[in-house]
């Protein structure tokens, strides 16, 4: 599946938080940190742009993939 290119900072973030059980912790700049317990402790942060880089995109979905156990699809199906 390829990456969609129109997609901000803010509503990732948020589609994270409430589908994936992160939770904003504070707001560093233009960057959004997230921060999860389950299933270990992950921190990640999200950059408050308008759109969001592939490469910035594919590593944020990577990183809560991996952490999650899920395809980077059912990440991208919440969104």
């Amino acid at each position: 599946m390829k990456l969609p290119r129109d997609i901000a900072g803010k509503p990732l973030a948020e589609a994270l938080c409430r589908h994936w059980l992160y939770r904003k912790v504070h707001q560093s700049g233009s960057h959004i940190i997230l921060e999860t317990e389950y299933p270990s402790h992950q921190r990640i942060a999200v950059p408050d742009h308008d759109v969001l880089r592939v490469g910035t995109l594919n590593s944020i979905l990577r990183a809560v993939s991996v952490h999650k156990g899920v395809s980077r699809e059912a990440i991208l199906e919440t969104l």
